[in-house]
């Protein structure tokens, strides 16, 4: 595909989700920053755990050596 093209598709479907969560607000119909609130916290929580399991094998392959 043309870059420029996929750099015009990319910027269509961003601008196009963040009007629709804007607009979803005063609408009342879907909330959708509600719901994108809660996966970003969700998200946070495991990219945290996952880093944490990564230094413990790091720290735990770092003992066998």
């Amino acid at each position: 595909m043309n870059k420029w093209i996929e750099i015009l598709l990319g910027m269509v479907l961003v601008l196009g989700a963040i009007l629709l969560a804007f607009y979803s607000q005063t609408w009342g119909i879907w909330n959708f920053w509600g719901s994108a609130w809660t996966v970003l916290k969700g998200g946070v929580f495991w990219f945290v755990i996952m880093i944490g399991l990564l230094f413990l094998m790091l720290g735990i392959s770092d003992l066998k050596e």
